[in-house]
């Protein structure tokens, strides 16, 4: 069968329906928001890019791009997060080597790679001769995580947007010291996360990717235990259909979850994430 994304008008009384049954696979959506609602729906029509036309972006998308990341919230307001921009062929060709060879690193016209950053703190504290011991220890670096995750994610939304398609690259952190020095990260800065950005090849369309039932992922006031194989069982089955619609291989999801997640080869790399955070000399304690 031919890939064909989900056809959603977000401009008919339906639109919102049609969103969630996308999302979800089917069910009962609730009452729609009471206003138009344009980035609820750009969020609910997301889906990850892995086809783009390789043509550069247009002038200034990049500035715009990181303006609403750093538009995110941050700690504190510390900004403990930076990014590389790559756009240059043989750079995105070697980071799409470090990680497992994804044709679509080479392909994107753009890769960003969001780094946790507290290099920037640690040199003002150099400079102003004050004790930073606090920048050793593990939150801190959490922090510098979160706050690129969530600079990523609003970048993610504002280029969806702009008409472009993104996608992460965890594997970024396949091989983090050939990452480090191939984008020149010093002492106290990681990779965290890539993403690719450009306009989707819509000759090779992207479907919204069904997810679990809100009932596995939701609790209120306190955490319940879900009802696990009822809803991984329906969820399979919902993954299977989508998988075949796309002419995907079909699998069931929870086989390929507790794959992933066998043992350290799966991990491919990342099970020595804490020796290669120890020699960047991010802080663990």
């Amino acid at each position: 069968m031919t890939k064909a994304a989900h056809r959603i008008d977000p401009d008919t009384a339906h639109g919102f329906h049609d969103l969630w049954q996308a999302r979800y696979g089917g069910g009962l959506s609730p009452s729609p928001p009471a206003a138009p609602n344009p980035v609820l729906q750009s969020l609910l029509a997301h889906r990850s890019v892995r086809a783009f036309d390789p043509a550069p972006l247009e002038e200034g998308t990049l500035e715009w791009l990181i303006a609403a990341a750093q538009s995110a919230p941050s700690s504190s307001n510390l900004q403990t997060w930076s990014v590389v921009a790559v756009e240059d062929a043989e750079r995105k060709a070697r980071l799409a080597e470090f990680a497992g060879n994804q044709g679509h690193v080479r392909e994107a016209p753009l890769v960003l790679v969001w780094l946790a950053d507290l290099a920037r703190l640690r040199g003002l504290a150099q400079q102003a001769q004050v004790p930073i011991e606090g920048a050793d220890y593990l939150d801190s670096s959490l922090m510098g995580v979160i706050d690129a995750v969530l600079a990523a994610q609003n970048a993610v939304i504002a280029a969806q947007s702009l008409g472009l398609g993104t996608v992460y690259l965890g594997a970024i952190r396949n091989h983090p010291e050939r990452v480090a020095a191939e984008l020149g990260l010093p002492p106290g800065v990681f990779a965290v996360v890539g993403l690719c950005v450009g306009r989707p090849d819509v000759s090779r369309p992207a479907a919204v990717k069904p997810r679990l039932p809100q009932s596995a992922v939701l609790s209120r006031e306190r955490y319940s235990p879900s009802q696990t194989q009822g809803h991984v069982r329906n969820y399979d089955a919902t993954m299977q259909s989508f998988y075949a619609s796309q002419g995907m291989p079909v699998a069931r999801w929870s086989e390929h979850s507790l794959a992933r997640l066998r043992g350290p080869e799966q991990l491919k790399g990342r099970h020595r994430l804490v020796e290669a955070l120890q020699a960047q000399r991010i802080g663990l304690r």
